[in-house]
């Protein structure tokens, strides 16, 4: 059997030696706790003892390229800690804090004056890890500040500590408020007097699954529309309200793990109070953290069940199924099917069935975690408007280049950082600071995986700018209490800056002050030169003229900001389908596909629109008709008799026959059936005879699988 170590290399172990682990005694175990792990679990326990002994030499202290390098691993010391990871050629690295100050980050954030915040977690699983010290008081949440701005931090101040934020696997910092993400619940921390303390705790969410678990809650972000954006993985099945109430999201579903449609790991959003819950994709793993750029695209990445190198990369389009387990059975990619992929990376993710989201890159083998998009300028260009991504699977920190493929994405992966000679290198986040540069947070750890931590002694955080970036750390100031100075926060690539201006210029009050913020944001969504910064004015914007920022959108000739226009009227309940219609004709599939996707739920006023954009399936774009298949949902039998009506004879083409596999209407059976009558092709024939187990079983059903039996019976 082949196992892929912790330290990233294929292994073969004999049947035989497996069957010896597994009868031998582990000392660091439970007793018998050895016997219900998996191989690959207990492979890596193995491989943790292995590593934890492993000697080592020493490196330097801020280091830039050192690609091609091949000198013996670093030491495990703080000093030593860039000399075991390769760096890019265009970047360089200075550690920002360590141990003592710091142990064993799992997520953190950067504020608006270029703070990192930290969860910092020793009390992790200790059923796994029964020899590793307890911290009776609890885990912390660190502030690190450089106040010299030398690039280093020389202040830690704890802003709390308690056995609630134990094991914390997210934090979002909103100016004096911080959301943690712990354990079976989510709270919002208070510092009311600026004392970096924590005053108060309110809680928002509670009853998620998942506790200590990897698969549990993850972080908060805020988007650009002023909401929270969120995820939790397979193990979080569940999000109660703060008094321990289920709740219903805006489609009137409760929130759970029931398969009617919402299974496995999920993505949502909410208003900033925790109301208005949208459960927005789901049947993911354990999709880790998630981020929004200015357009209001969510991108994040997705674990794969161990050992099948499927790990992925999504572009998280609404209210899509995203293929971990069966849609309709709830079946692992184990359990044989019609059409399936022979390999098993592609398997994984059900990605041959009929309403599957397509993935973006699959970066096989890893433990992906923390992403961003860069929104600056400090890194080199060719980092600008990319994915930067963390996976302490493989030791990486990895940007990658996203690209138009149809209706949807597609990226090509590039190492920044990567732990070639220290494979304790564990980076787990990343944030973008004020300035546009980079704090990366490494976990530090002989292992990942497993739920075990086999140090709990070290963590270190590392800043990165351009080659030639300065070893200065300057956080430009942001005057909120001027017009000018909020704009200029508006502008900001750093998240939490971001969304302090757009709050501030949202709560305008007062029709002359409403009138001179709406005529800057206005310059701004004409003039600026990015189209980031031109669709961030015009998320605010809508808040005060809606109208006015769909009309600015529409008329922009990125078609990224056109796709955000349509997001912002579908946000403040426009009439979608008049817009929908204007936009059926646009040169772009990517703003297309959100035409198609904004007429979700809505009634018999969207088929005429909805089989325009229908029309334009060229056959060739999977990101596409998926998006067509989710507009239609709830109303496919006026979508699919539309479009047949108006095709008429002209529906047996390739793009036709794409549709009609994607739908579910009450006839698509009998439409299958005519389709597979005329195939001789075996693969062809498959696909179709797949789209049969995602119609309900009627009689119509039965008729056409007998007549396919028929036809088949007189070749």
């Amino acid at each position: 059997m082949t196992i892929k170590t912790a330290e990233g290399v294929d292994r073969t172990i004999p049947a035989e030696d497996i069957e010896e682990m597994v009868r031998r005694d582990v000392s660091l175990m439970p007793e018998n706790l050895h016997q219900l792990m998996t191989v690959q679990e207990l492979v890596d326990m193995v491989d943790y003892l292995v590593l934890l002994k492993k000697k080592t030499q020493s490196g330097s202290h801020i280091r830039s390229s050192n690609a091609g390098q091949s000198e013996p691993a670093a030491s495990h010391e703080s000093e030593d800690a860039l000399a075991g990871i390769e760096i890019a050629d265009d970047l360089s690295a200075r550690l920002f804090s360590a141990e003592p100050e710091l142990r064993n980050p799992s997520n953190i954030d950067v504020d608006h004056l270029g703070r990192v915040w930290v969860c910092e977690v020793v009390n992790y699983r200790h059923f796994r890890n029964p020899n590793n010290p307890v911290r009776s008081e609890g885990d912390r949440i660190l502030v690190l500040e450089d106040t010299d701005h030398d690039g280093a931090a020389d202040k830690s101040t704890v802003f709390y500590q308690g056995n609630d934020v134990n094991s914390a696997h997210g934090i979002c910092v909103l100016g004096d408020r911080v959301i943690i993400s712990a354990g079976d619940q989510v709270c919002s921390f208070f510092d009311d007097d600026g004392d970096l303390v924590a005053d108060r705790k309110e809680m928002m969410f509670s009853g998620i699954g998942g506790v200590e678990h990897d698969h549990g809650i993850h972080a908060f972000v805020p988007g650009p529309d002023g909401k929270l954006y969120f995820n939790f993985g397979n193990e979080g099945h569940q999000i109660k309200d703060a008094d321990g109430n289920p709740i219903v999201d805006r489609s009137g579903r409760e929130v759970r793990d029931h398969g009617k449609p919402y299974q496995q790991g999920m993505v949502f959003r909410c208003d900033l109070d925790g109301s208005n819950v949208e459960t927005l994709a789901w049947n993911f793993r354990n999709n880790w953290e998630l981020c929004v750029d200015s357009f209001g695209t969510i991108w994040q990445s997705d674990n794969d069940d161990d050992g099948n190198r499927a790990t992925r990369i999504n572009y998280v389009m609404p209210f899509g199924n995203y293929g971990y387990r069966g849609e309709m059975d709830g079946s692992t990619w184990r359990v044989r099917r019609t059409g399936m992929h022979e390999d098993i990376p592609l398997r994984h993710w059900h990605l041959r069935d009929p309403g599957v989201i397509p993935n973006v890159v699959q970066t096989g083998a890893g433990s992906p975690t923390g992403i961003i998009r860069y929104e600056g300028e400090t890194l080199p260009s060719r980092y600008h408007n990319e994915l930067l991504h963390c996976d302490p699977g493989p030791n990486s920190v990895r940007m990658y280049q996203i690209e138009n493929d149809g209706a949807g994405y597609i990226g090509e992966q590039n190492e920044m950082l990567t732990g070639t000679r220290d494979r304790w290198f564990r980076p787990v986040d990343v944030c973008v600071a004020p300035d546009g540069s980079l704090f990366v947070a490494d976990w530090y750890d002989p292992g990942v995986g497993g739920h075990r931590m086999g140090d709990t002694e070290r963590g270190r955080i590392f800043r990165v700018t351009g080659r030639d970036g300065a070893d200065r750390y300057d956080v430009p100031e942001v005057d909120f209490e001027t017009l000018e100075g909020t704009i200029a926060g508006l502008k900001s690539p750093n998240v939490s800056t971001r969304f302090l201006a757009a709050e501030r210029l949202r709560q305008t009050r007062g029709e002359a002050d409403v009138a001179t913020v709406i005529k800057r944001l206005t310059e701004m969504a004409r003039q600026s030169q990015k189209a980031y910064e031109r669709s961030r004015a015009l998320w605010v914007l809508a808040s005060l003229d809606t109208h006015r920022a769909v009309r600015l959108a529409a008329q922009d000739d990125d078609p990224h900001v056109r796709c955000a226009g349509i997001r912002i009227a579908k946000q403040h309940g426009m009439n979608i389908v008049k817009l929908a219609a204007r936009f059926a004709a646009d040169n772009s599939p990517q703003v297309r596909r959100e035409a198609a996707l904004s007429l979700r739920g809505l009634g018999d006023e969207m088929v005429p629109v909805w089989v325009d954009l229908a029309k334009q399936h060229d056959g060739n774009d999977r990101w596409y008709v998926e998006a067509l298949g989710i507009a239609a949902d709830g109303n496919w039998d006026a979508c699919l008799t539309g479009w047949i009506e108006t095709v008429g004879d002209q529906w047996d083409t390739r793009a036709g026959r794409d549709l009609i596999w994607r739908s579910r209407a009450s006839m698509t059976s009998e439409w299958l059936a005519k389709i597979l009558a005329e195939s001789e092709d075996a693969n062809d024939s498959a696909r179709y005879l797949r789209a049969f187990d995602f119609q309900p079983d009627t009689p119509r059903k039965q008729n056409a699988l007998r007549s396919i039996a028929e036809v088949v019976a007189k070749r």
